[in-house]
């Protein structure tokens, strides 16, 4: 049964629409020079689809760690130092305010500097570089590529699935963006995989139980970022407590009770997800660089 279970999630998790969307990205990798891989700057590690790497093949690659904003600052420095050690250029950026987004077509061409020299061996020096654009869905791709177009060039919105069809988009320095919808894998290797890609919206949390999913943020939170806890709701958590009890804890905080007194953990499971969604936590990284973890 539970293996049954276990694959009704996958199923949810991979709906029909990522498998054309997979599809779509092979068809058309040839006619791109480099592709941007965006990131969740929160979770860099959970954000990463694993297939990016065997559908992008040997083509330059742009890892831009966006929704920086919402990330440790020294964590997410840590990352770009992981990122550069293994090869691989990196963007901080926060598509919502625009930081770091206009200095994509010059980090573009830096990468395919190599290229832009043969095209001017060429006397093609004019000719446009073409970039794909790949992540998982809900990590702010469409949004990033229109601050960096300073117009509404991709549909955006705050849930997963929204881009569906091709879309080429041309930014400042001769850039064209290839916009794709985001795919996941179809399988996830571990619960705190999922549950990560839930905390960020990257899935639909309700493919957790939600008073699962917030009591186990609560023991995430417990033993890496205790502080905020007691920032936002002014108690200590207990190091003998479960997530469910500090749940508890919070609601009496919050005077989240039900009609007998009993704290309302529901009500704070919502509350403490649409707050950590809301930036309201302060900047909270969920992982950091797998050397450091």
């Amino acid at each position: 049964m539970k293996e049954q279970e276990r694959e009704r999630t996958a199923i949810q998790w991979y709906p029909g629409h990522m498998t054309r969307a997979r599809r779509m990205i092979g068809e058309n990798m040839g006619l791109v020079d480099a592709v941007c891989e965006v990131l969740d700057a929160r979770i860099p590690d959970s954000s990463r689809n694993p297939d990016i790497d065997a559908l992008a093949g040997d083509k330059p690659r742009l890892v831009i760690l966006n929704r920086a904003d919402l990330a440790d600052p020294d964590v997410t420095a840590r990352w770009r130092r992981y990122f550069t050690a293994r090869g691989l250029a990196s963007l901080e950026t926060d598509a919502k305010s625009g930081r770091g987004v206009k200095q994509l077509p010059k980090a573009l061409r830096e990468l395919l500097s190599e290229r832009l020299q043969r095209l001017a061996e060429k006397g093609q020096a004019g000719k446009m570089l073409r970039v794909m654009i790949l992540g998982i869905p809900n990590v702010g791709k469409s949004t990033l590529i229109n601050a960096a177009a300073g117009r509404r060039a991709a549909q955006a919105g705050d849930k997963p699935g929204v881009t569906r069809g091709r879309q080429w988009i041309s930014l400042p320095g001769g850039i064209e963006l290839l916009d794709t919808p985001g795919i996941l894998w179809p399988k996830f290797e571990s619960r705190e995989v999922g549950e990560a890609l839930a905390l960020t919206n990257a899935i639909k949390a309700e493919v957790f139980d939600r008073e699962a999913l917030a009591a186990s943020f609560m023991l995430r939170l417990r033993e890496t970022r205790p502080e905020a806890i007691e920032a936002r709701y002014k108690f200590t958590p207990a190091p003998e407590k479960n997530g469910y009890e500090l749940l508890e804890d919070a609601a009496r905080r919050r005077g989240f009770l039900s009609s007998g007194g009993e704290p309302d953990i529901g009500r704070m499971a919502e509350t403490l997800l649409r707050e950590y969604h809301g930036g309201l936590l302060g900047r909270l990284s969920l992982e950091a660089p797998p050397e450091e973890a």
